[in-house]
């Protein structure tokens, strides 16, 4: 495994920690000016939208475990990398994670107790959703996500779109799924707040592992049923070979 695809995922992973769970620490709800629901759900669509310009010819802007799955079933990357590029991008949410603790803990009405941007179900759930509830957002979510990247990525894609069709999805989905789980598809991002907020986050991280993990397989799998060549990736967005 290349180590700059590694280095760049990690950079992205950290862009999207960093920006996205920050707009929610930072600016969601600051008085009379905070962004609310659609500013956060709109920081991190644009998280990925920069990082897939800036990195995707250098790793294919995974920034995500779910997705890097998601590909490898999908037929889009091989298995064999998958590993190495988890790991960078849980050591890039996990660095976005105690630089934006630093940061926001500076202000004296910051409370780690608010949750720290951490993924929940029941109790812990923006709008107390039920685990079950929450496992089915999680995993319908994560598949049409990538089902979004399959096919905006594919070599018949309109070329130079993807960041802004897979960006906008990630919009979307965090539109819909902030109120039930404070949105994860992400293993990496739900891990770095998680850690910091500790207790319940920590027993609740299973879930925004397994879920988006599983919704990712299933949306690779899905495109790969449904397109004729699902092999094929547009040239610039994302340059990871078919798997092996």
């Amino acid at each position: 495994m290349d180590i700059r695809k590694c280095g760049a995922e990690a950079i992205g992973t950290f862009w999207l920690t960093f920006a996205g769970c920050g707009s929610a620490v930072i600016a969601a709800g600051f008085p009379q000016v905070g962004i609310g629901l659609l500013g956060v759900a709109l920081a991190f669509g644009l998280t990925v939208v920069t990082m897939a310009y800036a990195i995707g010819h250098i790793s294919g802007c995974h920034l995500n475990p779910a997705v890097t799955v998601g590909l490898a079933a999908g037929g889009r990357f091989p298995t064999k990398d998958i590993a190495p590029y988890i790991l960078a991008q849980v050591v890039g949410a996990i660095v976005a994670a105690a630089l934006l603790y630093a940061i926001a803990s500076g202000s004296p009405s910051f409370d780690i107790a608010k949750g720290f941007a951490a993924n929940g179900y029941g109790e812990h759930s923006p709008g107390q959703y039920g685990l079950v509830s929450c496992l089915v957002a999680e995993v319908v979510l994560t598949m049409m996500f990538l089902f979004v990247i399959m096919g905006a990525t594919h070599g018949k894609a309109p070329v130079g779109f993807a960041p802004l069709a897979i960006g906008l999805c990630l919009t979307l989905v965090h539109l819909v799924g902030i109120p039930i789980t404070n949105l994860s598809v992400n293993p990496a991002r739900s891990t770095g707040p998680a850690l910091f907020a500790g207790g319940w986050a920590l027993a609740q991280l299973w879930l925004f592992w397994v879920a988006p993990l599983l919704g990712g397989a299933l949306g690779g799998i899905l495109y790969r049923w449904l397109s004729e060549e699902p092999s094929a990736q547009v040239t610039g967005i994302a340059p990871a070979a078919p798997a092996e």
